[in-house]
């Protein structure tokens, strides 16, 4: 084990080199790296083991760090930094990960205060992820700033999952953040979280965390769970969701759906007061680099997705697709649903393969009646989307990818292991009035990004259940294989409205599975009050 020191060049288990210090805390120091066996750069997160740990079979700690990780990237594909390596040493442990882009929130937190504005798009990006760990039954257990890195416009990466989790040991890393239980060694559960989040969003707005540290672990520690917080000055419109988060009683600190209503509110309220000069927001589908890889954990492979190149890009949809179709996520180029921003490795460089000539087959008829309430199926069950709607989807159908952006509108995409079929969910909050000149404006994107890409028919209006929509259809070409894209979308009302597509390859388009699923989908989607 290499000790905790600044010169840099030190190596870390014979080949991860040290370049530069990226971030310090109590019982925490985070580097950036290069993995000298693949040539890559990483960052290396060198961390006190708590008392439990210590005391466990030196393989656990790496097996649980590597576990949850993989179990992580599942429901919250691209927000859960990867983990590449573990390495242990008594009571300190090495966790190497992918280099996230954005900057760690330490260092944003050293430039001053941010608005609340800001702070409240970084808590919402830190739910999502605390809300997806939790629903899986995992709990971080010492978050802090320095586990948060911060993209564009509050998109976050959250790393350190596995290595605290759920124990009755007191935190022993970035005690300021810790929770009043912890400090006590009482547990450690979802609502620590919480608390944590409250902790990093104080910390933003005020420019210092509830409780300063003190110098010394057991001191700061004391400080938390003694001394009362200073309601926040800063903190504006944020403020009840902050000191909800910090309630002493972790049985009433406000729970994730309210402080996801708060901040929703917030930053809804922020979008209906801006001009039509505000920046415009930023999509990022960090699934459409993945890729599998070999990776080495004591000298044994382990395979599992990373994003290639380092950081990811991203593009900015223009103004007047985003006037016409809302800034949705439906200004996605890809028949699998991506979203809008594209990726470097979303659009194939080389030229689209010449296809044959053929006859576009007919369009299946859904029915537009609803089956809301009704028994899902056969071969079919429910699903209750936290955002606000629900869906009946194949059985082993899950989630893929979920993409959202400043305005509220997000993209959820539903698919399986080994089935090449998918259906994208989009909520769009700045829909025009006609669901045609939607489609009509978001074609041209699609044309100039999607490979192979050929519209099928015409774009028809539609009554939807007595909402007005519009049906569109098109082929296109992804890593070799044409397929066929049907995309319905309708409004809810004050410029509101969701879109689906069902992509399948388009050899397989006409078969009876395929016309079932679509029929399914749209008798039973049922928006929840938005």
């Amino acid at each position: 084990m290499v000790k905790v020191q600044d010169p840099t060049g030190e190596l870390v288990a014979g080949r991860y080199r040290l370049l530069e210090v990226a971030h310090r805390e109590e019982g925490r120091v985070g580097w950036h790296g290069q993995d000298l066996d693949f040539e890559r750069p990483v960052a290396l997160t060198w961390s006190r083991l708590p008392e439990h740990r210590r005391e466990e079979a030196e393989h656990r700690t790496a097996t649980r760090i590597l576990r949850e990780s993989e179990r992580l990237e599942l429901v919250c594909p691209g927000r859960v930094a990867t983990v590449l390596d573990v390495i242990e040493e008594h009571d300190f442990v090495w966790t190497v990960t992918e280099r996230s882009p954005g900057v760690p929130l330490t260092e944003l937190l050293g430039r001053g205060p941010v608005n609340y504005i800001r702070a409240a798009r970084v808590g919402l990006g830190l739910l999502d992820v605390l809300a997806a760990a939790h629903n899986a039954g995992v709990t971080h257990g010492d978050l802090s700033p320095g586990q948060v890195h911060v993209h564009e416009r509050g998109a976050v990466t959250v790393r350190g999952f596995g290595l605290m989790g759920s124990t009755v040991s007191p935190r022993v890393t970035a005690p300021s953040y810790a929770s009043p239980e912890q400090t006590r060694g009482e547990g450690t559960g979802p609502a620590a979280d919480l608390w944590a989040l409250g902790a990093m969003m104080y910390a933003m707005v005020e420019g210092r965390p509830p409780i300063r540290d003190r110098g010394r672990l057991d001191a700061t520690l004391r400080a938390v769970d003694r001394l009362p917080i200073r309601a926040p000055l800063s903190a504006g419109p944020l403020a009840p969701a902050i000191q909800g988060l910090l309630r002493r009683d972790p049985l009433e600190r406000v729970p994730e759906p309210v402080v996801r209503e708060a901040l929703t509110r917030i930053l809804k309220k922020e979008l209906d007061d801006a001009t039509a000069m505000a920046p415009l927001p930023h999509f990022l589908d960090p699934c459409a680099v993945a890729r599998r890889v070999g990776r080495l954990r004591g000298g044994l492979p382990v395979s599992r997705p990373v994003l290639l190149g380092g950081a990811l890009a991203v593009t900015v949809v223009c103004f007047a697709v985003l006037t016409a179709a809302g800034g949705l996520p439906d200004g996605d180029t890809s028949a699998s649903g991506a979203a809008p921003s594209r990726t470097a490795e979303s659009s194939p460089s080389a030229a689209p393969a010449t296809l044959p000539e053929r006859t576009p087959p007919a369009s299946p008829k859904p029915s537009p009646s609803s089956t809301v309430g009704e028994k899902a199926p056969s071969g079919f069950a429910r699903y209750q989307a936290p955002e606000g709607f629900s869906i009946d989807l194949p059985k082993g159908w899950e989630r893929l990818r979920t993409t959202r952006s400043a305005d509220l509108s997000y993209r959820v995409t539903f698919g399986a292991s080994g089935d090449p079929r998918t259906l994208a969910v989009t909520y769009s909050t700045q829909l025009g009035p006609d669901p045609v000149a939607v489609w009509s404006a978001l074609e041209p994107s699609l044309r100039a990004d999607s490979a192979g890409y050929e519209r099928v028919g015409d774009i028809r209006a539609v009554d939807y259940r007595g909402r007005k929509g519009a049906d569109m259809e098109w082929y296109s070409v992804t890593d070799g294989v044409r397929e066929r894209t049907f995309g319905r979308g309708f409004l809810i009302g004050d410029h509101r409205g969701f879109s689906l597509r069902w992509t399948t390859p388009a050899n397989d388009w006409d078969t009876s599975a395929n016309r079932k699923a679509l029929d399914v989908f749209l008798q039973s989607f049922q928006p929840s009050a938005q």
